[in-house]
């Protein structure tokens, strides 16, 4: 495996809902920003379809979501979220969509950017498909003149890391206190909890519940001695 990537003076990290950089990134966007690293965030999606509820009115969980994001956002040291707002379970890799994250790449001015890995072998949800597509592409667009010239000036990153890798060479060493911090922004998608975290809010086992999916976090990092990536660096 790479040793730890050097602190980068701009980290953008890309996820396909409000959470997936969090599950993804979290601890080592934590790390970075300690570091002193400027870390934005971009979520492609609105992620409306995230909840069991058939009687969910749509709209209040988008703006619920925004909210838990931005919530998210500041326990780990992030200093922007950008939403792209395509609609959940939607999202394609296409030129608009293509475009949008582009002009992103070349605003944020990223020297590393995270995403997820598209070619994750038997990846069901077609968002996360897309969304690392997208970052592929939008990375490739991005640093050449000639794509999307109305997008902003052209920007090359350094280095790309895809979460949940097909093929791991990468993990990055991460601190309690990063994992602590990764925890607790999860925890922030409260929205979340039933369906993605098997926590069930006000239950009387609320807090054995957070307790348990605190310790499968804290265990899987533990476990691989970081969070691991594939890493690309020939951008």
């Amino acid at each position: 495996m790479n040793d730890d990537l050097e602190p980068r003076a701009r980290v953008l990290a890309i996820g396909a809902h409000p959470d997936d950089i969090e599950f993804g990134c979290g601890a080592t966007l934590a790390k970075w920003a300690r570091a002193g690293s400027h870390v934005e965030m971009l979520v492609l999606t609105d992620g409306s379809k995230g909840t069991w509820e058939p009687e969910q009115d749509l709209a209040t969980l988008v703006a619920t979501r925004r909210d838990e994001q931005r919530a998210a956002a500041r326990t780990l040291g992030a200093r922007e979220v950008h939403f792209l707002d395509a609609v959940d379970g939607e999202l394609d890799a296409g030129a608009t969509w293509r475009e949008q994250v582009c002009a992103a790449i070349r605003a944020s001015r990223a020297d590393v950017v995270l995403g997820h890995d598209p070619w994750k072998q038997y990846r069901l949800h077609p968002d996360h498909r897309h969304a690392g597509q997208l970052v592929i592409d939008g990375i490739v667009a991005a640093r050449d003149p000639h794509f999307f010239p109305a997008a902003g000036t052209p920007h090359r990153p350094s280095t790309l890391l895809l979460f949940e890798a097909q093929v791991v060479d990468h993990v990055e060493a991460v601190g309690e206190e990063d994992i602590q911090a990764k925890i607790e922004a999860l925890l922030c998608h409260h929205s979340q909890w039933r369906s993605t975290m098997a926590i069930e809010a006000g239950a009387p086992e609320e807090h054995e519940q957070s307790a348990a999916f605190a310790a499968k976090i804290r265990s899987e990092i533990t476990r691989a001695g970081g969070e691991e990536f594939k890493l690309i660096t020939e951008l």
